[in-house]
């Protein structure tokens, strides 16, 4: 790709990675990568909001602070702390985080980041500093949130915004403690934070806590005005273990004490044809890519979905967040 071509607007460069017309490189661009994302701030905005994903290749990295440097270059506001945690992640500086350090065999399902919460970003960056090895896995796949719910039965649809979802989370027994979720050892701060975060809690025991969250189950775009699926109800449920580990679990733990779960929002159970139907339908809607070493995807967080397919070998990938948004008061 010439000079001349990069000077056009970035839709009009775009390149087609798994059938999508969302890569865009920039491999011979007479900018540095600062003053690029300072230059085309506007239109990478744009554009994330039109399609919800873009991939930039080409450019080079040589640390994870020049990674956060041209994430803070996009993304005016700054990057954001990874809080209310529900993934195992290692904070490098300046925001940066590792992606979720699950073990390599792990699935990680479709998911918008934090959509279990009432507070989430709006905007994520991934970095590819490792990629993994050819035929190894360790894709990031995506999905389009918008295609997720036109896909869906209007009836599911219809039932789970009605009802709403209610998160349930037992800290510390073989989940993350609540000092890591939460970054304090200080229970204070945590009360301070679920009440004003609208999050029900209850301690039990000596060093035991579960919270209760209720949040929409689908939500409206602040910028777009478009309808998306935005929920991890098919994450949370037990039943998103797979079979032989829920089975295991409900004889450890009585239900209220599994580590997570999902409800409607009035108590009720979801019915499992339910989560089989969402899970079928991410199933068919997500693509993915091969990662290149140095490659920035940057992903509208309620636009776009994000999971990890299971690798072997090397892999790691960097994560920075931005732009923090909320459900509208009831």
């Amino acid at each position: 790709m010439d000079t001349a071509t990069l000077e056009r607007p970035i839709a009009a460069a775009l390149g087609a990675v798994a059938g999508r017309d969302i890569l865009l490189n920039l491999e011979h661009s007479p900018l540095r990568p600062l003053d690029w994302a300072r230059q085309h701030r506007g239109e990478v905005e744009a554009l994330l909001h039109e399609r919800g994903a873009l991939l930039l290749r080409g450019f080079r990295f040589h640390s994870t602070r020049q990674f956060g440097q041209f994430l803070e270059a996009l993304f005016e506001e700054g990057l954001a702390e990874y809080s209310y945690r529900s993934t195992p992640r290692t904070k490098l500086g300046g925001n940066v985080y590792t992606a979720t350090e699950y073990h390599p065999s792990e699935t990680i399902p479709q998911h918008n980041e934090s959509s279990y919460a009432s507070v989430w970003a709006m905007r994520i960056g991934f970095f590819c500093l490792i990629a993994p090895a050819p035929g190894a896995g360790g894709a990031t796949p995506i999905a389009d949130s918008r295609a997720v719910l036109r896909r869906l039965p209007p009836q599911l649809v219809e039932k789970f915004e009605r009802k709403q979802l209610q998160y349930v989370r037992n800290y510390g027994s073989i989940d993350l403690p609540w000092s890591e979720v939460f970054q304090t050892e200080d229970r204070a701060q945590v009360e301070a934070f679920c009440r004003s975060h609208g999050i029900a809690f209850e301690w039990i025991g000596e060093n035991g806590l579960r919270t209760r969250q209720t949040t929409p189950a689908v939500a409206q775009h602040p910028v777009t005005g478009e309808r998306v699926w935005f929920n991890q109800a098919h994450l949370f449920h037990v039943s998103g273990l797979g079979q032989d580990v829920a089975r295991d679990l409900l004889a450890a733990y009585r239900e209220e004490e599994l580590p997570r779960n999902v409800y409607f929002g009035d108590g009720s159970a979801i019915d499992a044809a339910d989560l089989d139907c969402i899970r079928a339908v991410y199933d068919a809607e997500k693509y993915h890519f091969d990662w290149q070493k140095d490659d920035i995807l940057l992903l509208d967080n309620m636009l776009y979905t994000h999971g990890r397919q299971p690798f072997s070998g090397e892999r790691k990938i960097l994560v920075g967040m931005a732009g923090a948004h909320s459900h509208p008061a009831a």
